[in-house]
């Protein structure tokens, strides 16, 4: 859930939005969330994003830096999961101004728990999407 604020960082609006995959992880539809709310909106947006999401907080505000600094690569030594959104939510947040908010996930949070009904929403429209295609499929082989 994203929530535009006006140059004294008073809340001006919110937008809503959903999808969904079924071949995906929760750590990037995490990630599309937030990419996908950023690409959208004007450049030099001030807005807050509010995200339950500890991975996307913190990777976003705490560690992105070191993984630029370090060609992708995380403690371990190993390239990031999920690099490909990493690089676009970094990119993405770069055009904006943004705060980040992380708050607690099933807890009553009005916003967060309404972004927890729109993405569950969009698994269930991806799932009969699939399924849709699936019947498709078997209907033009004669099944």
């Amino acid at each position: 859930m994203l929530i535009a604020c006006d140059s004294n960082g008073n809340e001006v609006d919110a937008v809503e939005l959903s999808g969904g995959e079924i071949e995906t992880t929760n750590s990037r539809m995490e990630l599309m969330a937030a990419i996908y709310a950023l690409e959208i909106l004007p450049d030099n947006t001030n807005l807050v994003v509010v995200s339950d999401s500890k991975y996307v907080v913190d990777g976003i505000t705490k560690w992105i830096k070191r993984w630029r600094r370090n060609n992708w690569i995380d403690a371990t030594k190993r390239e990031i999961k999920n690099l490909d959104l990493w690089k676009r939510l970094d990119t993405a947040h770069m055009r904006h101004t943004v705060k980040w908010r992380w708050v607690k996930g099933h807890n009553g949070h009005k916003e967060n728990e309404r972004a927890d009904a729109l993405a569950r929403a969009g698994v269930e429209k991806a799932k009969i999407l699939r399924d849709s295609e699936n019947e498709a499929d078997r209907r033009k082989m004669g099944h």
